[in-house]
């Protein structure tokens, strides 16, 4: 029941929520990215949702507006991330517009993150099991170590979620997820049982 109707009105009713209280401080986040760097506000992005099927996701703009290889990881402090662009990273706010993508359905509040459509083909058996439910703002490998950890140990967690999704499990992954906007997420790593 959770899975199949109760989750899917928790993302839209939240979703509606957070949208209209944060529109008067996207504006500000606006006003603070347009005079650090030129460029769009939004950034968009091809990434691989349920069941394989591609979508576009919604992002601040973190980085100077120039063309760059998606694929590569950007860790903190790299050149290429604006001042502002940093603060949005290293507090999330840059993912924030994502909840338009949970409220289209595109995404959920929790579930694994959405990757780009190229790791399919690198996808192991736990891979594969993330495509089975809708992708997620915050997950369980997030909130695990997230880039601190390799693929293969995010897949593991990922499977983990997709394989025990529950209301509960969702409630510790979101209470989790603030603690990492607080202290950061190399405060939280934990290697996954192999």
């Amino acid at each position: 029941m959770y899975k199949a109707f109760i989750k899917r009105i928790l993302d839209i009713i939240v979703a509606l929520l957070v949208i209209i209280f944060l529109f008067p401080i996207f504006i500000v986040i606006y006003i603070l990215v347009k005079l650090d760097s030129s460029g769009n506000f939004f950034f968009f992005q091809e990434r691989l949702g349920y069941k394989g099927k591609t979508f576009k996701i919604y992002k601040v703009r973190t980085m100077y507006d120039k063309q760059r290889i998606a694929d590569r990881e950007i860790l903190k402090h790299d050149a290429e991330v604006t001042r502002v662009g940093y603060y949005l990273r290293r507090f999330k706010i840059d993912e924030l517009p994502q909840i338009i993508n949970v409220f289209n359905g595109d995404m959920s509040l929790v579930g694994p993150r959405p990757c780009l459509p190229n790791q399919l083909a690198e996808f192991n058996e736990d891979g594969k099991k993330r495509i089975e439910v809708v992708p997620g703002l915050t997950g369980l490998s997030q909130v695990n170590g997230n880039i601190h950890l390799s693929w293969q140990e995010r897949w593991k967690y990922d499977r983990k979620y997709v394989e025990n999704q529950s209301f509960m499990l969702d409630v510790k992954i979101i209470l989790k997820t603030f603690l990492i906007l607080l202290n950061g997420e190399d405060k939280y790593i934990k290697h996954p049982n192999v």
